[in-house]
């Protein structure tokens, strides 16, 4: 393997047990500088497991986590970030009431003055803000206003560069477009775009191939915590990825059920129509029987 087609990130045959419980099973990925690799799989697949093993959350039970080709054993997500390796949640740890540019650099604020004369330094970080999103293709014109008051895609947005201005080189998404109508979908796959083209790897977990196909260079398809395999867009299909996700044997099954709960429910229906026919006859047959008193029929 060349030195710039080492992998940014590798896991090979990972493997993560809770007990008795197998939460993922002999997975091996990677993604490269410049590339976007989608994780895909349904509620269940091992994907939130998955995570947290790259960004230094879990630990894994077996198998090799490397960065750029050497091994490495995470015991935190700071050593995860050290690395180089930046997590974007759903959360985003963004705090709604607070201003673009302080929760552009929570944690990290810039200052002024020294000593019990240190304080936020707002016009410093307003302007490096501005700046940085811009580079991202992101133009906002005040950085002061609250993030709350931005769309869920904007806020994505911002989340992505700042992992990018603190220096992630493989950037790790969580589901960034679970949330979002088409359009601001749109808007966030954009700002993935960005980054593969500054040379990041970014793994973009998902359970829509719908939004991971137009924008992944290689797919790994999770199912019950075992991987399904891995493929490039020219080997695998759109409508093959979304069959491999809803899962094509388990649907051809239920199909084959439904089906035979149809033929029952058909035939369910056609003996209580029989029964209700002879029912009527049996009421009718009671109303000759049983005259009533002023000459009637009950």
């Amino acid at each position: 393997m060349k030195a710039n087609d080492t992998p940014l990130l590798e896991v090979q045959n990972v493997s993560k047990y809770f007990s008795s419980v197998i939460a993922l099973k002999g997975v091996s990925m990677s993604v490269r500088a410049g590339e976007v690799m989608c994780l895909l799989g349904d509620n269940g697949a091992g994907k939130s497991t998955l995570i947290k093993i790259l960004s230094g959350v879990h630990q894994p039970s077996d198998g090799h986590y490397l960065v750029r080709g050497k091994e490495v054993h995470f015991n935190s997500p700071r050593d995860a970030l050290n690395a180089g390796i930046a997590t974007v949640f759903q959360d985003l740890a963004m705090i709604p009431m607070m201003s673009i540019s302080r929760n552009f650099f929570l944690g990290s604020e810039p200052t002024r003055g020294w000593g019990p004369f240190k304080r936020f330094d707002a016009a410093r970080a307003d302007d490096l803000t501005r700046d940085e999103l811009a580079k991202m293709g992101i133009y906002i014109r005040d950085t002061s206003q609250p993030v709350g008051s931005l769309s869920g895609g904007e806020r994505q947005s911002i989340a992505i560069a700042r992992a990018v201005y603190f220096g992630a080189r493989v950037l790790i998404l969580d589901e960034p477009t679970a949330a979002l109508g088409v359009k601001e979908a749109g808007v966030v796959l954009r700002y993935i775009a960005q980054a593969r083209a500054r040379g990041l790897g970014v793994i973009f977990i998902t359970h829509n191939p719908h939004h991971a196909y137009p924008i992944g260079d290689r797919f790994t398809l999770l199912n019950r915590g075992r991987s399904q395999g891995t493929f490039t867009k020219a080997e695998i299909s759109r409508n093959e990825v979304v069959s491999m996700m809803a899962g094509g044997e388990e649907l051809e099954e239920l199909s084959h059920e439904l089906a035979e709960f149809a033929r029952i429910d058909a035939g369910a229906g056609e003996k209580l129509a029989e029964a209700a026919q002879e029912f009527e006859a049996e009421l009718e047959t009671l109303h000759h029987q049983h005259p009533t008193r002023d000459g009637g029929q009950v």
